[in-house]
C-alpha cells in the first residue's frame, strides 16, 4: 500500500480533491451519489458513522479514490450476504469486520472506483488483509468496473432492479401510447383516483426546499420507515446537509390535500438520470405511492429531458408501470479460501438464475409487442 492512505472521513479528503476524482470531466450535473457532498452529509449527520456500524476507511491514492467503510453488520447494503456470514461463523471464523465499497443506504448504480480502477482494486485487496477484514464487497458498480474486478480476481455477482427509459417522450400521454390497451387504461385509472381524491403535487428543487419542507418529509420518512423496516437509517440532520450541499440536484415531490402535505418522495438527479430514493406518507390514498414515486418521477424526467429513472431496489409492481428489469452488479473478495470457493459456485448458478428471471419479467412488460 505504498503511497496509499485509508482516510477516516470524507471531510479529511475535502470537497475539492474528492470531486476532482469523482467528476474529472467537470460536469455541471455529476452523478449525485459519487459527490463529496452526499458522503459528507451521511457522515457528518451520524447516519454513516462508526457508531452506526459504518466506519469510514476511504482508500485514497494519488490518482484514485474508493469510498470504503469498515462494517460490523450487513444492513443498509441491499446486496445480501447474511448467509455467507453465517456459513463462516459456523466454522468458527469471523465475518465481521468486513470492508464495504458502497454508497451507504443507497442502492443506485454508478461508479465506485473513482480514478485508477486497477490500482484501486489491487490496493483495496491489500487493505482488506491489513485491516484484518474477512472480505471486501463492491456494490452497484458499473459494468465496466465489474469486468475489471473479475479480471483482478474478485467474485462476480448480479442482481436486478427496475428502470424507466426515456427514448425522447414529449408527454406522459406519449409514453402511455406505447403501452398495451389494458395497461394504459390501468395507469390512467390509478392517476385519476389520486387526482379525484383531491391530491396535487409540488416539485421542489434548489432554494424552493426549506427546512420546513425537510421537517415534514422527515416525519413521513420516519413514520413509514419505522412501520416497514424498523429504525430508519437517515437522521434529520442528513436532510438539512443534503439540502445545503446538493439542493440543485434534489427533487422533493410533495403531495398536498386540503392545504396540507400528506406524503413526499425524495429524488436526486444528475448525468441525465433521476434516482428515486425515499418516500413516506401520513395519509392513505389509493395509488398515492405509485403516483408520488413513479408517475411524478416520469413526468419530471420527461419535462427535464432526462434519459432514465432508477426507482430503487426490489418491487415487481414497478414492471406494470413501465419500469423494466435491468441487471445490476457487485464484486466480492473473500479471504477465506473455503468460503470463497463455496460462494463462487453459488454465484455461478445465481447469475444464470438472474438472467433467466430478467428474461421472464421482460416477457411480461406492459408495452405493445411492437414497441
Amino acid at each position: 500500500m505504498t503511497g496509499a492512505k485509508l482516510i477516516t472521513s470524507a471531510a479529511e479528503i475535502g470537497a475539492a480533491r474528492w470531486n476532482a476524482l469523482a467528476n474529472p470531466e467537470g460536469l455541471a450535473d455529476p452523478h449525485p451519489f459519487t459527490t463529496y457532498e452526499f458522503f459528507a452529509a451521511l457522515e457528518q449527520s451520524g447516519s454513516a458513522s462508526r457508531q452506526a456500524g459504518w466506519q469510514p476507511a476511504h482508500l485514497l491514492l494519488e490518482d484514485g479514490l474508493m469510498p470504503l467503510y469498515l462494517k460490523s453488520h450487513s444492513y443498509g447494503e441491499y446486496v445480501f450476504d447474511h448467509a455467507w456470514a453465517e456459513a463462516l461463523e459456523r466454522t468458527g471464523g469471523d465475518y465481521y469486520p468486513k470492508l464495504q465499497c458502497a454508497v451507504p443506504f443507497t442502492p443506485v448504480t454508478g461508479k465506485r472506483l473513482l480514478g485508477n480502477a486497477q490500482a484501486l482494486l489491487k490496493t483495496a485487496a491489500s487493505a482488506t488483509q491489513q485491516l484484518g477484514a474477512s472480505s471486501l464487497h463492491i456494490t452497484f458498480l458499473t459494468h465496466a468496473e465489474w469486468q475489471a474486478a473479475g479480471e483482478a480476481g474478485y467474485l462476480l455477482r448480479t442482481g436486478q432492479q427496475f428502470h424507466w427509459e426515456n427514448p425522447g417522450y414529449t408527454s406522459f400521454d406519449q409514453f402511455l401510447s406505447e403501452l398495451s390497451s389494458a395497461k394504459r387504461k390501468n395507469l390512467r385509472k390509478e392517476r385519476a383516483a389520486v387526482r379525484d381524491a383531491g391530491v396535487s403535487f409540488d416539485w421542489l428543487t434548489g432554494a424552493d426546499i426549506t427546512e420546513a419542507h425537510w421537517d415534514q418529509f422527515f416525519d413521513f420518512y420516519t413514520d413509514t420507515g419505522s412501520r416497514k423496516w424498523g429504525t430508519p437509517y437517515l437522521t434529520r440532520e442528513f436532510f438539512s446537509l443534503l439540502g445545503q450541499g446538493l439542493a440543485r440536484q434534489t427533487l422533493l415531490v410533495m403531495a398536498k390535500r386540503n392545504g396540507r402535505y400528506i406524503a413526499g418522495a425524495l429524488n436526486l438527479f444528475g448525468e441525465g438520470v433521476l434516482f428515486g430514493r425515499n418516500w413516506g406518507a401520513a395519509d392513505y390514498v389509493p395509488f398515492l405511492h405509485f403516483e408520488t414515486c413513479y408517475y411524478q418521477a416520469i413526468d419530471f424526467a420527461i419535462a427535464r429531458g432526462l434519459k432514465r429513472v432508477e426507482a430503487g431496489a426490489q418491487g415487481e409492481h414497478k414492471l406494470l408501470r413501465g419500469y423494466l428489469p435491468v441487471e445490476t452488479y457487485s464484486a466480492h473478495l473473500i479471504l477465506h479460501k473455503g468460503l470463497a470457493r463455496a460462494v463462487d459456485n453459488f454465484l455461478g448458478a445465481e447469475r444464470a438464475a438472474v438472467t433467466e428471471h430478467i428474461a421472464e419479467l421482460a416477457a411480461h412488460a406492459p408495452f405493445k409487442k411492437n414497441s
